[in-house]
């Protein structure tokens, strides 16, 4: 039996993804069963939308739980514990400041409140339950071991006052359990057999089975391991939460964010992450920096697989093709899978040919050299899934670096055989503009590879991390995608719908390129 006990302050992000495989995972391995449990004990800062997304997105990374519980369920339970752990003379109300309290385990010194009367900890604990007490102005704590070298042994915080509803209890308490006091004991009640968690709540585990012997309650196995430190990202929730309030990002599904929501909306499967967390094993080494093309190579190798090929020029460059006559629309087969069987019809889409066409501004240069395979004065290029064509003059604007229109000849007889292959987009009927959609290219998010350690982690944000080409064209073939589609835009990369296309405009976003950042479609 495991659990996968998820605060509800915030968005999963893919370091969750770890824990869930890990608790999920096992369970399942061993014919066990495992627990979404909610670490609800911080009304302040949980909501029911972020309950409702860790469930739904739970799912959607394809875990069943096999209940679904809060900690608040256990409020009854906790408390009457308390009240047993102060007869036993093992916990006692304090009125030190936070301060102070701070202060008094720097000093390895007891409260002055930690030796008071049992009835009288009793009664100012009622007293708290029943809202006589100010917020702040008592605690509840544990009587472990102020001397102890290991500070989560120093009578730590089993209550304090919160007059603040519950997004799951609502407003029968006022008073609410710590994660310190909770965890254990509701661990214990579901018959936890294996508490798994990452290696920094590693020094807890005395404070978790104090108090668990303290009450004699069953004690689960706990087990740590290394939590998932990724480059170029933001793991801890506080600062993703600070983004998304301050609006450096766009939400908690930005897909520049390693958020689970980010990652689907960026077109990440379910599949692809949890391929890259089985890639990366499970250690107590909490020292390693995993570089993110691990986790661009897992999304690569599924994409390649599953998204259908496809042709948009996100920079457009009119060409017109003189020797094709006025008003002929030639169609062609394009393939939406390299190894498509010549006989399989829906293995292809249409790809119009036109007087007009458009390719990349980048696929055209004034000067030649040999390196080069695009298109330039005096020489072809071939049409992907086409003809090839010449350039034979250069239209320019007001100025010799504003190209205006190119102007080129087909080879119908597809005699020459150019180096060079380009994608393409044309006019699907004379006059008639190609499919306009929106590109949104994204980069890492921040520009070190561990922003974490810095102290201006805001400082680092990649100015030029999202770029949003607001008129791209397309094949026509591609109206009819709808959100969940994922496509190779060939020669650009994998690319998903997003939630913000319109049946007006359809906007798509860059999942990953078709290379990594060393030009290798797998990692360094």
């Amino acid at each position: 039996m495991t659990r996968f006990p998820p605060e509800p302050n915030g968005y999963l992000h893919i370091g969750h993804a770890k824990a869930m495989f890990i608790d999920f995972g096992l369970a399942k391995e061993r014919n066990g069963h495992c627990y979404l449990r909610f670490d609800d004990t911080n009304p302040e800062a949980e909501k029911k939308e972020y309950i409702d997304h860790i469930q739904e997105i739970v799912k959607w990374m394809g875990w069943e739980p096999y209940k679904v519980t809060y900690t608040s369920d256990y409020f009854q339970a906790l408390y009457e514990h308390a009240v047993e752990l102060i007869r036993k003379g093992l916990a006692y109300v304090d009125h030190q400041t936070a301060e102070q309290i701070k202060e008094y385990r720097e000093k390895k010194m007891n409260s002055p409140w930690r030796d008071r009367p049992i009835e009288e900890s009793l009664q100012l604990f009622e007293d708290m339950r029943r809202g006589l007490i100010a917020e702040g102005a008592a605690t509840l704590r544990m009587k472990q071991d102020m001397q102890n070298d290991n500070k989560n042994m120093s009578d730590l915080i089993a209550y304090r006052i919160k007059f603040t509803p519950h997004p799951h209890a609502g407003d029968k308490w006022c008073i609410y359990p710590s994660y310190d006091y909770a965890h254990c004991m509701v661990d214990s009640l579901e018959n936890i057999t294996h508490s798994l968690c990452t290696l920094e709540f590693d020094i807890r585990r005395p404070s978790y089975y104090w108090l668990l012997v303290a009450l004699g309650l069953y004690q689960p196995h706990v087990w740590e391991y290394s939590r998932l430190n990724i480059s170029h990202t933001m793991m801890s929730k506080r600062k993703l939460n600070r983004l998304v309030t301050e609006k450096w990002v766009d939400g908690w599904d930005d897909p520049r964010l390693l958020t689970l929501a980010g990652l689907r909306r960026r077109g990440v499967s379910a599949n692809a992450i949890n391929s890259f967390i089985r890639g990366i094993g499970i250690t107590r080494s909490d020292n390693s920096l995993i570089r993110v093309d691990r986790l661009e190579y897992h999304i690569r190798e599924e994409l390649n697989k599953t998204a259908s090929r496809t042709m948009v020029v996100l920079h457009p460059l009119k060409v017109v093709i003189t020797n094709l006559e006025d008003g002929k629309v030639i169609d062609l087969d394009g393939k939406k899978w390299p190894d498509a069987p010549a006989d399989e019809a829906s293995s292809y889409y249409k790809v119009p040919f036109s007087k007009i066409i458009y390719i990349e501004k980048t696929d055209f240069r004034v000067k030649d050299s040999k390196d080069y395979y695009g298109l330039a004065p005096g020489k072809s290029a071939l049409l992907r899934y086409a003809f090839p064509i010449k350039c034979t003059e250069v239209i320019y604007g007001d100025n010799p670096d504003d190209i205006v229109e190119i102007r080129a000849e087909y080879d119908p007889s597809k005699t020459s055989k150019p180096k060079g292959v380009l994608h393409w987009v044309a006019q699907p009927a004379p006059g008639v503009d190609p499919l306009k959609v929106e590109i949104r290219l994204f980069e890492k998010l921040f520009l070190s590879e561990n922003p974490a350690e810095l102290e201006d982690w805001l400082g680092d944000l990649n100015p030029h991390s999202k770029e949003v080409v607001k008129d791209a064209y397309a094949v026509p073939s591609l109206a009819t995608a709808v959100l969940g589609d994922k496509f190779q835009f060939e020669r650009l990369g994998y690319f998903a719908v997003d939630t913000d296309s319109t049946p007006e405009k359809l906007v798509f976003n860059r999942t990953v390129t078709l290379r990594d950042s060393y030009g290798k479609a797998g990692p360094k």
